[in-house]
Order: C-alpha cells, then structure tokens, then sequence
C-alpha cells in the first residue's frame, strides 16, 4: 500500500490516504510526512482487537462476519464521506476485502442522496487476497473438531459476503493470477487486472560487504498471522527433526514480529533454532543468512517478503503455494517442493553444497527488478483507472 501511494504521488497524483488506526499497528499522524505535499495522510482510530465474548455473540446472533465487523466504524465511514464532499476524487481505492463493507454503505449514501455528495467516482477493488480462501485452507488442515467447525464458519460467512460484495466494484486490481481467476469464479463481471504488488527495488540492493553465514537458512514475517505460524509449525513438525539430525551444522533462524509465547520462550539455539522475533531491518537480516525458506501451507494473493528476497538475490526454498503470484520458474530462480521428504532433500543438497546457489540468487534478482519495480505497476494501475473512467490528470510534474 505504502508504494502504491509513492508510486502514484511521483506520478504527479494527489493522493488522500484515509486509513483505519488499529492498536496492532498505529502510527503517528506524520508518517507519511516525507512523500511530499501532494499526499495527505488522515486516520481514524478503530479498536480491532478480538474480543471473545463479541466473537462469541456474533456466532450465534448473527449471520455478519466478525473478521470483518472488527473494522466497521461510523467515524471512518462519516470521514470517507466528508472527504468526498469536500474534494471529490477522480477514483476511490479500496485496499482489500475488509474495508469493502463501506462500498455498500457509500453506495447507498449516494442513493439516498446524501446532501452536497457528487456523483461517486469509480470505486475500484485492490484485492489482496480473496480472504475467505485463507480460512478454507485453515479449516482444512485444523485438527481440532471444534477448530475446524469454528473455522468453517468463519470462512462460510466470508465467502457469502466476497460473492455478494465483491462484483460490485466498478474493477479489480488483483494481486495474482489465481486471485484474478477465482473473483471471476465469484461472478465479478468489472474488469480485472492482475497487477502485482511494487516495491522499491533501491532499497533492496544488497550490501557487497555483507557476507551470508554458510549452512544457514531462515524465515521471515509476521508471526501472528495464521498461515506464517501454520507454515513454521509444519517445518519444525516434519522437515526440521530429521534435517537437523542428518545435518548438525545447519542452523534455522526465524525473524518476524509479535512471535507467540512458544516461540520466544524456546532456548536460544535449542536444536540449532534461533528465534530474532522483530527486526529493525528485514534485508539486513536476509542478507545475514543463506537460503530462505517460505513453507506456506495456506493463503493467497503475494507475499511480500519472497519479492523483498529475490530482489536481493536470495535463493529460495518454497511449497509451490507460497511461490502463488510470483514469476517463479522451479531451478531457475526458486526452488518448489510440496512434500517433507522434497524439502529434507533440498535441504541436504544445500548443505552438501550441490544447488546453484549464486546462478539462483542472479535469476532472482532478474525477476524482482522486470517484474515488480514501483514505476512499471503504478503505470498498469493507472491504466486500470482510465480503462473504468477515471479523468486522470496529473497535478504535478512526476518525480524525476
């Protein structure tokens, strides 16, 4: 979200963040200060945090989705309103399926004729996911009757409200193919790009005088979204035991931020696995370690950090699910395996020094940089916006 903001500011657009400010991620007025004058920032703090009780009365009293409720606020939407009132946009983005609750509502404020509200410009899906495939995937591999149960529902309810929300929005920014696939599925009729995420390759350059430790390998991300801890728990369960008693050398290093009790109270170096929790620099931490491994079991759209790791030439051991919506070619510039015994194979070859490790960290950086630069996507969104009407106009000369 941060680069689509820069990408479309250095483009020479206006843009208003208007953003919903969780306890879990809260941030200063000011923080995007830096982007210039052409980007306002405007927040309304939303108490998301999951409450059981009220987990527990929308279970049974409603047909809502609580994962969705959470970010419902009268003060946001009241917010959304007034600032198209006051300075009418050229398009309206929506980032991800739990803001697009406030489709419906803005469409019927307009409806209703809400006083001095203009014509609604075109209201556009960036569809990070489709979410309720994320609890699909959970609820399958939940071995917990009650777990799986409460998890069905969950993404039962997130189903219904994607199918009848989501072909509502004028076009769709999808992240991957997949995704772009399965919102046609849904019934999403507006145009659908697929666009991926940008990142700003100039500060993924890796530092020449930094050296990776040999017969390392780690993972990086959040360590309170489900699927990263569902896909830890798989590697220490059934790839880790057996590959740190074949290989004694090799070390597991794992960094991400709010890494549950059971994590941060292991023993440093216990078994050869080296819990960082939170880092204050995510490439710096990369390029200190060899091979990077993404053992996704469930998810969707792109992540972030395997870009952020082919950028800088990391070579990267994934399942086939975590490679989803990256251009990776297996031995060219990742490595996909889908079973244990595929993984604890690689993983002896890495350590016995058989896999190509600089030619895959080369095509690495070769893919990161034709495919997912800021400048490039942010022309493909733009296009998106003028393919559905959008009269975009630059305000300001781009950035050079």
């Amino acid at each position: 979200m941060y680069e689509t903001v820069r990408g479309l500011a250095e483009a020479g657009h206006r843009v208003t963040v208007l953003a919903i400010n969780t306890p879990k991620h809260h941030q200063p007025s000011g923080v995007l200060d830096h982007l210039g004058p052409s980007v306002q920032l405007v927040t309304v703090d939303v108490d998301t945090r999951i409450r059981p009780l009220a987990a527990l009365k929308n279970l049974f009293f409603s047909q809502d989705s609580y994962l969705l409720a959470r970010f419902y606020s009268e003060e946001f939407f009241t917010k959304l309103t007034e600032l198209l009132r006051e300075d009418p946009a050229d398009v309206v983005q929506f980032e991800g399926t739990f803001v697009a609750p406030y489709l419906r509502l803005l469409h019927q404020a307009f409806d209703l004729q809400v006083p001095e509200l203009e014509p609604l410009p075109p209201l556009v899906l960036r569809a990070h996911n489709l979410e309720h495939t994320i609890w699909q995937m959970l609820a399958e591999r939940a071995g917990n009757p009650l777990k799986k149960w409460y998890l069905r529902q969950l993404a039962q309810r997130l189903a219904s409200f994607e199918q009848a929300e989501l072909p509502r929005f004028d076009a769709i920014a999808a992240i991957t193919e997949q995704d772009g696939a399965r919102l046609r599925q849904l019934g999403c009729a507006a145009p659908i790009a697929v666009i991926p995420a940008s990142f700003d390759l100039s500060r993924l350059t890796p530092d020449p005088a930094t050296r990776p430790q040999p017969r390392t390998v780690f993972l990086i991300g959040s360590l309170n979204w489900l699927p990263n801890l569902e896909g830890l728990a798989w590697f220490l369960r059934e790839v880790w035991p057996q590959a740190h008693a074949e290989l004694p050398q090799l070390e597991l290093h794992v960094a991400g931020s709010h890494p549950p009790a059971h994590l941060t109270q292991r023993p440093p170096g216990q078994d050869n696995v080296f819990v960082h929790g939170f880092v204050e620099s995510a490439p710096a931490f990369m390029q200190h370690y060899e091979l990077m491994l993404v053992p996704l079991l469930s998810g969707g759209g792109m992540r972030v950090k395997v870009v952020e790791g082919l950028a800088l030439g990391k070579p990267i051991l994934s399942t086939p699910l975590g490679a989803e919506g990256v251009a990776a070619r297996d031995g060219e510039n990742m490595l996909l395996r889908a079973t244990p015994a595929a993984w604890l194979a690689t993983l002896r070859d890495y350590y016995h020094g058989r896999l190509p490790l600089a030619e895959l960290g080369r095509a690495a950086a070769r893919t990161a940089h034709d495919e997912y630069d800021t400048c490039q996507v942010t022309g493909r969104l733009l296009d998106l916006y003028r393919a559905v009407g959008a009269g975009l106009v630059p305000v300001a000369a781009p950035s050079a």
